[in-house]
This record gives C-alpha cells, structure tokens and sequence, in this order.
C-alpha cells in the first residue's frame, strides 16, 4: 500500500495537484504513525486508519456546514474521494445484510445480547469493505426482527 501511495504522490506532485499532494501524504503519516506502535502493520489495520480519516472529515464537513463554511466542506468531500480511491469497493446494504443474515444464523443470535458475536465475525469477515458503523446499525436492525 505505501508504495502505491507514493507513486500516487509522486503522479500528483507532478501534476502539481495540491490537495491530492497534502492528502496522499496526510494518508502516508497516518501509516506512519500505526508502524511505529510497535506491532507490524497487516492490510485490515491499513483500512482501519482509511475509515478513521473517513470518519473524520465526515465529521469536519458536518461541523463547516452547520459553520456555514462550504468552502472548507467542500474540501473535506474532495479529500474523502482521494481517500476512497484507495479502499476496497465497498459493498452494498444488500450485501451486508445478507452476509449479516449468514452469521447470526451460524452464531445462533436471537437478541441483541449477541451483538458483539456477531460484530466481531463480521468486522473481521468484511474488513475493508463496509464500515463498522454501517456493520453496525444493519446488525442492530437484525437482531431485533
């Protein structure tokens, strides 16, 4: 992955496109920063840091819109799809819900008491692909038909 990102930063420096510049190189101290926690840094980590950038400019963008700042919403959006590029596609609800379904019919969950059983096979299954907040409001809406 950091060696993708850095022909990707090496493409945009070139092109001399700064906000894929900063992001890219944003996204590369972030993977930094986990390798130097000590333990070696497996693929779903890598994502895991992806979602969490994610998260946060979804956060930043709600927070400059309800600021009135569009500008600075509107570059927290471009930041996210230059982010987005390098994620797994992401599955559809549908999708989720059915691979959902498949688990708690293996586990055996009846309520939400097995929620985090459930969680814990799925997150690991779907690492990369849906995020843990869709993973778990789809969970929540199973298990309590």
């Amino acid at each position: 992955m950091k060696e993708r990102l850095r022909s990707e930063l090496h493409q945009a420096m070139k092109n001399k496109d700064s906000l894929r510049t900063g992001t890219i190189r944003m996204m590369m101290a972030e993977l930094t920063y986990k390798e130097k926690e000590g333990k070696p840094v497996e693929e779903q980590d890598v994502y895991k840091v992806f979602f969490g950038m994610l998260r946060k400019r979804e956060e930043a963008i709600d927070e400059f819109t309800k600021a009135k700042r569009d500008d600075l919403a509107e570059k927290e959006k471009a930041e996210m799809e230059i982010i987005k590029e390098f994620l797994p596609k992401q599955m559809s609800e549908e999708e989720i819900r059915k691979e959902t379904r498949m688990v708690i019919a293996e586990v055996g969950a009846k309520d939400m008491k097995s929620m985090g059983q459930v969680m814990g096979i799925l997150t690991k299954k779907l690492t990369g692909r849906a995020s843990g907040s869709v993973l778990s409001k789809i969970v929540k809406e199973e298990l309590s038909q």
